[in-house]
């Protein structure tokens, strides 16, 4: 028997073996939390909902009416990041329905990320004791804030997030969404980030509730300034300086984006896939490397290798697939989407390559109309 086979075989079988069998339970869908129904006698005098908008005339309306039915006296603080489409005066038709403040924002100054200079400016209008950061997409069920402050409180955390449900209506987002939580969560193990180890740390930038001083003692948004991956350093930051942090999925909060095309996912994968691999070029042949022994040989194995080999093969892709399918059925997907995971798998690895190309082409992200170059 050729020992090559072996050394081609193993390394994959060890990768799901490790997946599936850790007791992080990285695939599992038991982080999660969804609003337990209208609340509207909730007082939320003591929450500030800051969304920074740019250009989100087509779901703004939507995001603040739902804001709108989640209790009394809850505060909105809307900053308008330089739009041209007119979000400022959609967002002004709901003054009445609630606390609303809206601020034009100032043109970003160099060295910052266009959203975190939008909060930053809104910080500033935050006095209440906890701050909810929204993307400007997000709709909330109702009591879906009121549910989130009383696990925060249950829990005694300082900042809890939740993964909103992305729209997955046409089939590049079938095949893609739910792997993009998937691979979210193998690369940030829910149940590790939500514990008190300071190693993993992870949050979900459209919908995160954190204590409003525990921002400024972290040095609020300034300390973050050109963070492309901002929610997740915003974690770390939180954990290292000794607080608790939970993050989960949720039904309950729904992204209000129009359907994707391919090329909004890759736009949306690549602005930030080579920043999470610390613009490494080391790490990024480790990840294809990883990729190749986990997704593409189990299955050179199966066809060519002798019986032995062969069947451990065949045992590694079942893990393979089995481990991916809690996520579908969270999302409401058949589990034979699993089938195209080896597929997704590779169109994500090109998406890394193409983020890594356009940072050695000298351009660091490409988001809402904002070109962040590399530092000279």
């Amino acid at each position: 028997m050729n020992p090559v086979w072996w050394w081609l075989t193993i390394p994959g079988a060890v990768v799901w073996a490790s997946i599936i069998f850790a007791p992080w339970r990285a695939w599992s869908t038991r982080e999660s939390l969804d609003s337990q129904g209208a609340s509207p006698d909730a007082d939320l005098s003591g929450v500030t909902v800051l969304i920074p908008a740019r250009d989100e005339a087509a779901v703004i309306g939507r995001t603040i009416a739902a804001l709108a039915q989640q209790g009394r006296k809850l505060r909105v603080v809307l900053v308008d990041d330089q739009s041209t489409d007119g979000t400022a005066e959609i967002a002004e038709r709901q003054r009445d329905a609630l606390d609303l403040t809206i601020l034009k924002g100032s043109p970003l100054p160099p060295g910052w990320a266009g959203k975190l200079w939008a909060l930053e400016q809104g910080r500033r209008q935050v006095t209440t004791p906890w701050t909810l950061l929204l993307d400007a997409d997000i709709e909330l069920a109702p009591g879906t804030i009121s549910t989130l402050l009383a696990h925060k409180r249950d829990r005694q955390l300082q900042l809890v997030s939740l993964m909103a449900r992305l729209n997955m209506a046409n089939f590049w987002e079938r095949l893609l969404l739910p792997a993009f939580v998937y691979f979210f969560m193998l690369l940030y193990p829910f149940s590790l980030s939500n514990s008190r180890n300071r190693l993993i740390a992870a949050a979900a930038g459209g919908f995160i509730l954190v204590d409003t001083p525990l921002l400024d003692e972290i040095g609020a948004f300034a300390s973050l300034r050109d963070a492309l991956i901002d929610d997740c350093t915003l974690a770390r930051r939180v954990k290292n300086a000794g607080h608790r942090t939970w993050i989960g999925l949720t039904h309950s909060a729904v992204s209000l984006r129009a359907e994707h095309s391919f090329a909004d996912m890759h736009q949306m994968v690549a602005r930030s896939a080579f920043t999470q691999l610390g613009y490494s070029t080391a790490l990024l042949l480790a990840v294809s490397a990883i990729f190749a022994a986990a997704f593409w040989l189990p299955f050179a194995a199966a066809v060519a290798a002798p019986a032995p080999i062969a069947w451990l093969a065949l045992a590694t892709i079942a893990g393979m697939f089995v481990s991916y399918v809690p996520v579908l059925r969270y999302y409401g997907l058949a589990p034979r989407w699993a089938l195209a995971l080896p597929a997704i798998a590779t169109l994500y690895l090109g998406m890394t390559w193409s983020s890594a190309i356009r940072y050695w082409r000298g351009v660091r992200s490409r988001w809402k109309g904002r070109v962040y170059e590399v530092a000279g």
